[in-house]
């Protein structure tokens, strides 16, 4: 009996010494931030004569690794001013970095740049947030087709994606050729709510030439040249030309004999083994075999979610406070957006899916890899095409 208390009062040490020590590492770093950091920054401003947002902006170039700094020592700080003005309206910032410069006491006429930076990253972090404010208004409000300006804006992408092709009607199948799932395309737009619209509306308008081809690339099978290297008459006309009567595949037939050319495309998933015991119905149910690309509108809808995850999230801080002088708005928002479309089909590219069942797969290794650049302060997601003229920096 004794043992068996032992035995259980061991265990019993052994699994409280994890939250001890998780304990211990808090109470460290809580002094460390109300005692020793505090103290730390009292003795470096009597020694260099400066507070921390004076050194924060003069040590650091414009953009989010100074905005970032600034909006952090905000709201570490013990002041109720200083907490509060991460969170004052747009015009009340000129009035809000007069009142910190005061509380600190600083000479404007001495330190005019100081204001100035302030001013700047004070107008990003107020406009960051009431961007949030509004793309999540945008999300919340959803497709209506009594509401005129709604209609609008569908048949406006629609002339945008399809110029050369009438919409029969409302409610139609051609819907799916710009990808949609139904006849009706308010039911795809109810995880996102207008905000998928808009931004896919954006991205067929400001960048046309760039939206049709990915829409163009979406619809088309994925295939994959094969290089054949010269080989014998027979297994080559098994393989590739199964019916050489034509003047054309005795030219090519040739040709491959003596050139290492690409003869034909065939599906991916078709290999030079598979294609030499293939025979005609085979080759020709394989040659012609449905396309494995995806829906344009639909991957669009899902990739306007992945912006938006990024912006509640705070990891689009990094990009927006390094684009945006000073205040973020829905513009900037929209060219992330259109920056993320045309990365993402490269990146499908890329993976080379075997189907659409990888999507989730693809879409959240993409995700990853956009949150890995984001975390490099001097880094900016920029499109690489005319719906904005910014291009990838490295401040």
């Amino acid at each position: 009996m004794g043992r068996r208390v032992y035995h259980v009062s061991s265990n019993s040490q052994r699994n409280q010494q994890p939250d001890s020590n998780r304990v211990l590492t808090q109470l460290l770093v809580f002094l460390y931030c109300k005692c020793l950091w505090r103290g730390l920054k009292f003795v470096i401003r009597k020694l260099t004569g400066r507070c921390e947002l004076q050194r924060i902006c003069y040590n650091n170039k414009p953009g989010a690794r100074r905005t970032l700094k600034i909006e952090s020592s905000l709201k570490c700080s013990k002041h109720e001013l200083l907490q509060s003005a991460i969170n004052v309206h747009p015009d009340s910032v000129e009035k809000t970095i007069d009142d910190i410069m005061s509380l600190k006491k600083i000479n404007p006429d001495t330190n005019p740049q100081l204001g100035i930076s302030l001013q700047a990253c004070l107008l990003q972090i107020v406009g960051y947030r009431n961007l949030v404010v509004e793309v999540e208004k945008l999300r919340r409000e959803p497709y209506a087709c009594e509401n005129p300006a709604h209609e609008e804006m569908l048949m406006k992408l629609w002339k945008e994606l399809r110029p050369d092709s009438p919409l029969s009607g409302r409610i139609s199948k051609q819907w799916c050729e710009i990808g949609f799932q139904g006849n009706d395309p308010k039911t795809d737009f109810r995880g996102m709510g207008l905000l998928g619209l808009h931004n896919l509306l954006y991205f067929a308008e400001h960048d046309k030439a760039t939206a049709l081809q990915v829409l163009h690339d979406s619809l088309q099978p994925k295939h994959r040249l094969f290089f054949f290297k010269p080989c014998s008459r027979s297994h080559l006309q098994h393989a590739l030309l199964p019916s050489c009567t034509s003047c054309t595949h005795t030219f090519l037939f040739f040709c491959s004999c003596f050139f290492f050319i690409p003869i034909t495309v065939m599906r991916r998933n078709v290999s030079k083994e598979e294609a030499s015991k293939m025979s005609r119905a085979d080759w020709d149910k394989k040659k012609f075999d449905k396309a494995i690309g995806y829906s344009f509108a639909i991957v669009g809808i899902n990739i306007t979610d992945l912006a938006y995850s990024l912006l509640v999230s705070g990891a689009l801080k990094t990009h927006l406070y390094n684009v945006a002088p000073e205040i973020p708005s829905l513009v900037h928002f929209q060219q992330t957006f259109c920056y993320l479309m045309q990365e993402f089909h490269r990146f499908w590219i890329e993976e080379d899916p075997r189907d659409i069942m990888e999507f989730n797969r693809v879409r959240t290794k993409f995700h990853k890899r956009v949150l890995k650049q984001l975390k490099n302060p001097d880094m900016a997601l920029c499109p690489h095409f005319t719906a904005s003229d910014l291009h990838l920096v490295n401040l």
